[in-house]
């Protein structure tokens, strides 16, 4: 190459204006910088209101359910798939989580003892419902070669349908011999050093530890293992996968299973919350709200490149808008057109970066 070749190479290399880098800093951290925002907007605008340990505890446990399933929805759509009917199974393996549990109410004695069992029954019902819904929904889309939309839609649907017919459309309320459901719920650590304005500790509840220890779990996955690297392989371009040697059928099959059994760990966060499982409306719009984290938080909806700390800011951006809204006094039919506004600047952000 002669040296005006190389040096119009070159020039054509480092030719960039401090705005194009400046943009693509922004669209690389612009979730983080819409959460610092978000964040000091409300702690100015509530005032002390909003910064309460408590509050904010609350803010995370009441959605602590829908940040698992975004996790694990998360590594699919990295991997080029979708899951539609994560709501579904949080309410199924919940359901059946339940009813396993009261089944075996009678080993309880009048004092209370002997809850062990029929917890650990309950708990592994529903995560074994969560992993073979999962499982499901991959074989169909791999064995099958159903597209993921079709497949998972068709799983919203049936899945749904069984935990109406299990619950005869009402709810199943925990039997008033398992305590230790709604003790889960009201349990945890408390954060030392941190009190309410009752002067009692604020307790940090099991469901939201559960939360972040699913996000770090999710992170080191996608990040640090063989499976990560293979899932962004897959959703990159799953042609050249194959043609690599990467197990693409069975990588897929994995990432549907694995957000089977964070739907599993949601609905069980949402049962030890509630102590009960409405067959209606636990898990109701889970995946709408899951699929909008994941896409606020800078997971490409195409595959391919995704964060699951993302989702994390994703998922307690929503919670700050949400509640934003409600104290707006904004009705809660109008609060759905704000989030799928939302995604759709979010996608374009994602687009604009592709380019």
């Amino acid at each position: 190459m002669s040296d005006a070749a190389a040096g119009s190479v070159a020039g054509s290399v480092v030719t960039r204006s401090p705005l194009a880098r400046s943009l693509d800093l922004l669209q690389q951290y612009g979730v983080l910088v819409a959460f610092v925002g978000l964040f000091a907007f409300n702690a100015i605008w509530q005032g002390d209101a909003f910064l309460k340990p408590e509050n904010l505890r609350n803010l995370l446990n009441q959605n602590a359910a829908v940040g698992i399933v975004a996790v694990g929805m998360t590594l699919v759509i990295v991997a080029g798939g979708i899951d539609l009917s994560v709501g579904a199974v949080m309410a199924l393996a919940a359901a059946v989580g339940m009813l396993a549990m009261n089944g075996l109410a009678g080993m309880v004695d009048a004092e209370g003892a002997g809850q062990f069992v029929p917890l650990l029954a309950g708990f592994a019902s529903a995560i074994g419902v969560g992993l073979a819904c999962g499982a499901l929904n991959g074989g169909l889309v791999t064995l099958g070669r159903i597209p993921a939309f079709i497949a998972t839609l068709a799983g919203l649907i049936g899945f749904r349908s069984i935990t109406l017919a299990l619950a005869e459309g009402g709810e199943i309320r925990a039997d008033q011999a398992i305590t230790a459901v709604q003790a889960i719920g009201r349990d945890g650590l408390a954060i030392p050093g941190v009190v309410n304005a009752y002067d009692k500790p604020v307790v940090f509840y099991w469901t939201i530890l559960l939360f972040l220890v699913v996000v770090v779990l999710g992170q080191l996955t996608l990040s640090r293992t063989r499976l990560g690297r293979h899932l962004v392989a897959v959703g990159s371009n799953e042609l050249a996968a194959r043609y690599s040697g990467v197990p693409v059928a069975r990588v897929k099959l994995w990432s549907y299973t694995i957000v089977g059994f964070c739907a599993a760990l949601g609905g069980i966060a949402s049962t030890v919350r509630m102590n009960s499982v409405s067959s209606s409306q636990l898990g109701l719009y889970a995946e709408l709200d899951a699929i909008a984290a994941v896409v606020i938080g800078g997971t490409s909806m195409t595959g391919g490149r995704g964060r699951v700390w993302g989702t994390l800011l994703g998922v307690l951006i929503l919670v700050m808008i949400t509640n934003m809204l409600s104290l707006w006094q904004v009705e809660v039919y109008w609060q759905g057109f704000v989030k799928g506004v939302i995604i759709v600047l979010a996608v374009l952000i994602q687009r604009g970066r592709a380019s």
